[in-house]
């Protein structure tokens, strides 16, 4: 993949190319931009899909030492990624990370069109669930991220509550998530990344963040899993009614990676979204997903 080297430090990412609308993904905790390979997968004939690896422990380059790895920090890398890769008009897509809601809330950013929330971190539910709270202690203890990590080794400790089993319903193939360790277990320098970023973590940054939301009028969804053990599903209600201009799709049999659970629905939601709509009121839509074939495609 190509990088782009930024204030903290190198970025690589994926960029289709094209002439479409431009779409940018953005990932969680402890993975990369291949969380979204199913949807961009599915959009990148008519839109130009560009995903970055945030430095939250699936990057393969460490940061600089001294780099701002807070919550608003990457908010700043992302805006400057926007802008150094002279993007404009963006769809900006977030799962799982809250970050996106802060690129939104505090202007960071005034390349973003049009803003999509999908099962992501919001009001006091940060940081979030058990897996969340779990790296925000190890964070705290010295040598914590490694000691957490390490059992990530044996796959079926991957499964539990603390770590991705409430992330997905379906397990994440071994590959795509061994990828997504690697890192963070084989790099101590990475790991420092990843605390420095768990460390810094406060409820009440994401509690204020969402608030400034209602500044926000630009045309936004929110797509929610009905089932969600990590994000609650009544915040995908409550953030479709900060949002001035927000759409609500509630999709069914998924946890919080939508992107991995329900890869078909996400993508056609997200191409009814950009194809036009100016935002209407916030409605709950029920998406009853069809169950995805043995090849997860």
């Amino acid at each position: 993949m190509p990088e782009i080297d930024l204030t903290a430090g190198p970025i690589a990412y994926e960029d289709t190319g094209g002439d479409g609308p431009t779409l940018v993904f953005l990932h969680g905790l402890a993975m990369d931009g291949t969380v979204w390979r199913h949807v961009v997968g599915d959009l990148r004939v008519d839109y130009r899909c560009v995903v970055p690896t945030l430095p939250l422990g699936g990057h393969h380059r460490p940061m600089r030492p001294d780099a701002d790895l807070t919550l608003h920090g990457i908010g700043r890398l992302v805006a400057e990624f926007l802008e150094r890769l002279d993007l404009h008009d963006v769809v900006l897509i977030q799962n799982d990370w809250g970050g996106a809601i802060v690129v939104a809330a505090d202007r960071l950013s005034d390349r973003i069109g049009r803003l999509v929330l999908v099962a992501v971190e919001a009001f006091d539910n940060y940081p979030p669930g058990l897996p969340g709270k779990a790296v925000a202690l190890a964070s705290k203890l010295p040598g914590g991220i490694n000691l957490a990590l390490q059992p990530l080794r044996f796959k079926p400790l991957r499964r539990t509550p603390t770590a991705f089993g409430w992330m997905s319903k379906r397990p994440v193939p071994d590959a795509v998530m061994d990828a997504w360790l690697a890192p963070a277990l084989t790099q101590k320098a990475i790991r420092r990344d990843v605390a420095k970023y768990a460390r810094s973590a406060r409820k009440q940054q994401m509690v204020d963040a969402t608030e400034r939301l209602r500044s926000f009028d630009r045309p936004a969804l929110v797509v929610w899993a009905t089932e969600d053990r990590i994000m609650p599903p009544d915040h995908g209600r409550r953030l479709a009614e900060v949002l001035p201009n927000a759409t609500l799709v509630e999709v069914e049999d998924s946890y919080t990676l939508i992107p991995e659970d329900q890869p078909a629905r996400l993508a056609a939601a997200l191409r009814d979204f950009v194809r036009g709509s100016t935002g209407t009121p916030p409605r709950p839509t029920h998406a009853r997903s069809q169950p995805r074939s043995a090849s997860g495609s």
